[in-house]
């Protein structure tokens, strides 16, 4: 079995680094590569239980999801894992299944059972619950802004990818562009339908508050917002969807009306899924760093467990447009501005 000083050994440093590391330090990048690929050629594993009694911690975290059946937070969670997995943490992932009250139950069990750390994408939880739980135990938010509430969070640059994806759509002549956003009380919701408006007002063109409708991410919100659009007097001859389950549903919809993408609408999507390259013709959609988030959640709740004097800190990662077959050229004007 690999030891800690043979992983020094092949990363060409001392133990103490990789100690430093696999606790939450800072080491410099090259030498972090270098310890990362030497755990994984080693196939080396902290025996957390000699470890836990020495240092007194439990050497498990915890990550809380709104649904274990959105691919969104299990990607998230697979680069979570693997990154604590190298650090000799047990990983737990746990659902609170859209409930505020199921998550909170979730949070007094984490503290009873004096885990280490947690990753928390909210549903609702109160800030002055997790205001308390802090005073315990390290927390980063993931996805998720509490009011009021300082704490270390992960975050997509969801303003421009939902600008990227309207201006999209405008490059190619689109004026009526119908948008399904998602739920106003969420950061991610309010975000993308930010970036949406931003892009008409930097390009001078007026918006058609009928185009405009909004879902719960949900895949049945989908289906009936984009119905509500196709019955509008004036239909939108594009439309961006801002989540991948919204976007199942609107596609549900629109076969359902023998409307074809792009010929007679053209569409893209806020999330770029296996449906986004298998569709025919594959949809333009904005794509999100999943596992990256995972993996930086879990290096700030890492150096966070090592070290929980330090000032909390965001992260925006950013986002990409994918350009596919989905969005068809219209007559086009000269645009202001």
């Amino acid at each position: 079995m690999a030891t800690i000083k043979d992983v020094a050994r092949v990363a060409n440093t001392s133990p103490a680094t990789v100690s430093r590391l696999l606790n939450g330090g800072r080491v410099k990048k090259a030498t972090e590569t270098a310890i990362r690929k030497a755990i994984q050629e080693l196939d080396y594993r902290v025996h957390t239980m000699a470890r836990g009694l020495k240092t007194k911690k439990s050497y498990t975290v915890a990550y809380i999801v709104p649904d274990l059946t959105n691919m969104f937070f299990a990607q998230i969670a697979k680069g979570a894992q693997e990154i604590f997995h190298q650090a000799g943490y047990s990983f737990m992932l746990l659902s609170a299944d859209n409930n505020p009250e199921r998550e909170e139950e979730i949070l007094r069990f984490l503290l009873s059972k004096k885990v280490d750390g947690i990753l928390l994408s909210s549903v609702t939880t109160s800030s002055q619950q997790v205001k308390e739980i802090m005073e315990n135990i390290p927390v980063v938010l993931i996805d998720r802004v509490l009011p009021n509430l300082e704490a270390d969070t992960v975050l997509v640059d969801n303003v421009n990818g939902a600008y990227l994806a309207t201006e999209a759509l405008i490059a190619e002549g689109h004026r009526k562009i119908g948008i399904i956003c998602g739920p106003q009380e969420l950061l991610t919701g309010r975000e993308r339908y930010r970036g949406y408006i931003r892009a008409f007002e930097d390009y001078g063109l007026p918006m058609n508050e009928s185009l405009i409708k909004f879902g719960d991410f949900e895949i049945s919100s989908g289906y009936a917002q984009m119905c509500e659009l196709l019955k509008q007097p004036e239909r939108p001859t594009a439309v961006f969807v801002c989540n991948y389950y919204m976007c199942l549903g609107a596609i549900i919809a629109l076969n359902e009306k023998n409307i074809k993408i792009p010929e007679d609408l053209s569409f893209v999507s806020f999330d770029d899924y296996e449906l986004s390259q298998v569709y025919n013709p594959p949809l333009t959609a904005v794509e999100q760093p999943m596992v990256e988030i995972g993996e930086e959640a879990s290096q700030i709740l890492l150096k966070r467990m090592a070290d929980n004097s330090k000032e909390k800190c965001v992260k925006r990662l950013k986002t990409n447009l994918i350009k596919r077959g989905s969005i068809k050229t219209v007559d086009s004007f000269q645009l202001n501005g």
